[in-house]
């Protein structure tokens, strides 16, 4: 069945009472036709559910008018200065915001659901499967946090996976701490520390190449087709290059990471995206420039990547760092 518009619209509607997203249990509030929309799984909890939303509505609701941003920005407090315990107040801080009266504030909420109900809508009809089919698993979920300022570098990483065969019971996974060509270095087993937070059993780890390193992980239960599974890693390793890029040998439909440099934030940060592995390695790669916030933090994100191809970061530094992700 097509995903309506007009349901996207009532749902909406619902959410937006009370504490719209900040509803708790948000689940009871969210219907079929937004959990379609934003790709809200049966067994995702509130946590999971908020962000989820939060992450569909925000960029559709940043391409509005200024006046039907803000009105929707307080409608589904998604402003963190609109985050009040009664849709009432929150179209009391819009009005407010507007310098308008809170009758044409909640017309401009109504008129901006139904643009952003359509273009969700529409979204969704332009969107194809997967480009990279998988015969085994693939990665639907690749979520990433690296801590530069620390001793060793650590690198947490959340994954969810989905088998596409039946009797999935391990996965292989694998890390490239890559060395400069000139360096005359080499990597170890022994140079990469791993902790399985959770979602199986670290069952064999051994060289692959000169630089990359194998995992094999082996799940509590064989993944049947279409089921999905949760694991969390965690990477310690003295970096040897100036970058951290994920090549997926599976296809992987989002990843998204976070790079800490703390107080050492490099002069040049650029963003890789469907670029030769080789590339980057090179001290001057093509790419988007990037600008650390105010923690000394980027975040990038990207989707449907392509296998054997890089996507990451990478920065001047006088330490060199470098890690590859599959």
């Amino acid at each position: 069945m097509d995903l309506s518009a007009a349901d996207v619209v009532g749902e909406l509607k619902v959410l937006r009472k009370g504490r719209a997203i900040f509803t708790t249990p948000l689940g009871d509030r969210v219907g079929p036709a937004l959990r379609r929309t934003c790709g809200i799984l049966e067994d995702d909890d509130t946590v999971e559910i908020r962000r989820k939303i939060a992450n569909r509505l925000r960029p559709l609701v940043e391409t509005l008018p200024e006046d039907l941003k803000i009105a929707l920005l307080g409608a589904f407090a998604l402003d963190e200065a609109a985050r009040k315990p009664f849709y009432q107040e929150r179209v009391r801080w819009a009005a407010i915001t507007l310098d308008r009266d809170e009758r044409t504030v909640r017309r401009r909420i109504d008129d901006g659901i139904e643009q952003i109900a359509a273009m969700a809508v529409a979204a969704g009809r332009q969107q194809s499967p997967s480009p990279y089919p998988s015969r085994s698993w693939h990665t639907e979920e690749l979520r990433v946090s690296l801590a530069l300022d620390q001793p060793v570098a650590e690198v947490f990483e959340i994954r969810r996976v989905v088998a596409d065969a039946d009797e999935i019971s391990e996965l292989d996974l694998a890390l490239t701490l890559t060395t400069a060509a000139d360096s005359g270095s080499s990597v170890s087993v022994a140079d990469l520390e791993v902790d399985v937070f959770h979602g199986g059993v670290l069952t064999r780890r051994e060289m692959e190449s000169s630089d990359r390193v194998g995992l094999a992980l082996r799940l509590p239960a064989p993944l049947r087709r279409g089921q999905r599974h949760d694991i969390a890693l965690r990477f310690r390793a003295r970096l040897r290059e100036p970058h951290y890029v994920c090549v997926p040998r599976h296809p992987c439909e989002l990843f998204d990471l976070h790079v800490r440099f703390g107080d050492q934030v490099p002069e040049r940060i650029v963003m890789l995206q469907k670029a030769f592995q080789n590339d980057a390695r090179d001290r001057f790669p093509r790419g988007t420039a990037l600008t650390a916030d105010d923690a000394g933090e980027v975040h990038v994100q990207f989707r449907h990547l392509a296998p054997g191809f890089a996507y990451g970061v990478r920065w001047d530094s006088s330490e060199a760092a470098g890690v590859h992700s599959h």
